[in-house]
């Protein structure tokens, strides 16, 4: 069974938003095992998307459709399905109803317009709409079946896990189970070459490779008549992926990040943590203060942009930012042992380097960042050369800071 994406809306031709709702799609398609054809991008025109229908149908199973399903005169997405399927539009009365309810809740009335979104293809299925008013559609035809999502990712994200899981797994034949392993500190084309032989020999369960910001998800799927025999499956493989990562992996669940994994690892070793940032400007404290349960394990945070702040706040010493200047290995050790005096702290991450466009020389170019670790007395600096424009710089920095954060701890707690 295979399935094609069609995102609808000029908006996203013409560059205005990005499209994370096809790679959102995709990535569940994946954890169902059921394989993604194709993925492309129509604007709001009636005849496009329809001759988009006549080639998608011929050659998947299932064709996605996400976007125009709002009540304005540039939505025209299950007009476009009804026109192709030749179907007539129906009203759905507990779509209208749900839309009646939907402003009622919110002290509001609805125009003639909201009520085109309670139309249905003749013989459609309305899918609830928890965060809007436009229902899903699931149109079942002898040749194809088709599912119509809202565009606002808000809402098509709820729909699609509460919705749309479970109606394409009763399509399959069995069950699907599938399990993430989550990997930092190691490329994708390393992470692949060190499990090139489960790849190749795969059959039941299939492994795929995903690369993330500085992360390598690897997913273990595997179809079985139960979940409980799909879980078996898994289950050695995994085990496997996880003899051969070691401590690279984080996470086996599907829901944790990083992030959340470096929080509890802090709080299983009744650790706290405090960050000194230079040019990342707050973006470590920041992934930190995400996580729910973070004020357990985090102190304080001190943005020390200048040297002058290096110097109050973190205790460098004049000598230092003079000789070696702010950007150095020198510096981000004595921010990392200054914050973590200064706050009290077990653990504290230090970055310091140079975000770019400008400021770079041959000997310190763009893109140069030092971060630096204590942990209860020992310091760990690391050098690192970060490329792309200056958001990709600092972004990039402020997860490495948080994966050698990771790696410093792990270490601390093996020697012990």
């Amino acid at each position: 069974m295979n399935a094609e994406i069609i995102c609808v809306g000029t908006e996203i031709l013409l560059g205005n938003i990005v499209n994370t709702n096809a790679a959102f799609i995709a990535s569940r398609l994946s954890g169902l095992g059921i394989a993604c054809y194709n993925q492309c991008v129509v604007g709001d025109n009636m005849d496009r998307v329809i001759a988009q229908l006549a080639v998608s149908s011929e050659r998947s199973d299932i064709v996605i459709l996400c976007g125009g399903l709002g009540p304005t005169e540039d939505d025209m997405t299950k007009e476009a399905v009804a026109a192709f399927t030749k179907r007539r539009l129906i009203e759905d009365a507990e779509s209208r109803r749900a839309i009646e309810r939907f402003f009622e809740n919110r002290g509001k009335t609805p125009t003639d317009n909201n009520w085109k979104q309670a139309l249905l293809p003749r013989g459609a299925k309305a899918v609830p709409n928890a965060n809007g008013t436009a229902p899903g559609i699931i149109l079942e035809t002898r040749k194809c079946k088709y599912i119509l999502l809202p565009g606002p990712p808000v809402e098509m994200e709820a729909m699609f896990d509460t919705g749309i899981v479970p109606y394409l797994k009763e399509l399959g034949n069995g069950t699907i189970f599938s399990q993430t392993v989550k990997i930092v500190g190691i490329g994708e084309s390393r992470a692949e070459s060190m499990i090139i032989d489960l790849i190749d020999g795969q059959t039941n369960p299939t492994i795929a490779t995903y690369a993330k910001t500085s992360e390598v998800h690897i997913r273990v799927t595997a179809s079985a008549e139960s979940e409980k025999e799909a879980a078996k499956l898994v289950k050695p493989v995994v085990r496997e992926l996880k003899k051969r990562f070691g401590g690279n992996v984080y996470s086996t669940k599907e829901e944790v990040t990083f992030e959340q994994s470096l929080v509890e690892l802090l709080l299983s070793n009744d650790m706290t943590i405090t960050c000194v940032e230079s040019c990342t400007g707050g973006l470590v404290s920041a992934a930190l203060v995400g996580v729910p349960g973070a004020s357990d394990v985090f102190k304080s945070s001190f943005v020390t942009y200048s040297n002058k702040a290096k110097r109050k706040l973190a205790g460098v010493s004049k000598d230092t930012l003079d000789r070696y200047t702010a950007v150095s290995a020198q510096t981000a050790q004595e921010m990392a042992e200054g914050g973590a005096k200064a706050a009290g702290s077990d653990v504290c991450i230090s970055v310091t380097g140079l975000a770019g466009p400008g400021g770079g020389t041959r000997k310190k170019p763009v893109g140069l960042v030092y971060i630096g670790c204590f942990v209860r007395g020992k310091v760990r600096v690391e050098e690192y050369h970060f490329s792309g424009d200056r958001n990709n710089v600092r972004m990039l920095a402020a997860k490495n800071a948080l994966i050698l954060a990771r790696e410093c701890i792990l270490e601390y707690i093996d020697n012990k």
